[in-house]
Order: structure tokens, then C-alpha cells, then sequence
């Protein structure tokens, strides 16, 4: 299927067909916006995870006892993006719950 492009020409809007140049270099914008959904989506969740380590860093200070349950949730979090390498299995990440106490 042939794409369109609006174009000015004599201050007037028309819609113009792709050249085969443009077609070839939309695809190639295409493809690497696709090949690159994995890494974006591991960025993304690398942010989240990040946040919520910094959020608890102060409990990691010499003079705060940090209990087990905070320690395994943190252990977690560190642990979130390993053996991922689909896109199913980033959107499918089950998050640590924090502990309560």
C-alpha cells in the first residue's frame, strides 16, 4: 500500500505519493523503531526499578538496622531484569511487593 505525504505547493495543501527513496527510508525508520521496542521497554522498567531502590537507599545507612524483609525486597528489585530477554517477559514482570513494616 502506497503512503502520502501533504505537501505545499502554490500555498496550496495537496497529498503526494511517496517516492520509492522516501518509501525505502520510511521502512527503514519503521524497522528500527520496532527493533528497538525491547530496549526501550527494558529502559523503562530499569527507571521504575531505580526509583524504587533510591526511594529505600536511606534504610542502607550504617546507623539504620534494615530488617530481612526490606533486604529480600531490595535483593529483588536488583533481581527484576534478570533472564529477561523478550518483550513478553518485560511486560509480564511481576514487581516485588514492598514490606509493610
Amino acid at each position: 500500500m502506497p503512503r502520502y505525504k501533504n505537501v505545499y505547493n502554490n500555498g496550496e495543501l495537496k497529498r503526494v505519493q511517496f517516492t520509492a527513496e522516501e518509501e525505502t527510508a520510511r521502512d527503514a525508520e519503521e524497522k528500527a523503531w520496532s527493533d528497538g521496542e525491547f530496549n526501550r521497554k527494558l529502559n523503562r522498567l530499569r527507571e521504575k526499578r531505580n526509583w524504587l531502590l533510591q526511594e529505600t537507599d536511606w534504610m542502607a545507612n550504617s546507623d539504620v538496622t534494615m530488617s530481612d524483609d526490606w533486604k529480600t525486597y531490595r535483593q529483588n528489585l536488583r533481581d527484576l531484569t534478570n533472564d529477561l530477554d523478550t518483550v513478553e517477559k518485560i511486560k509480564n514482570v511481576t514487581w516485588p511487593t514492598q514490606p509493610t513494616e
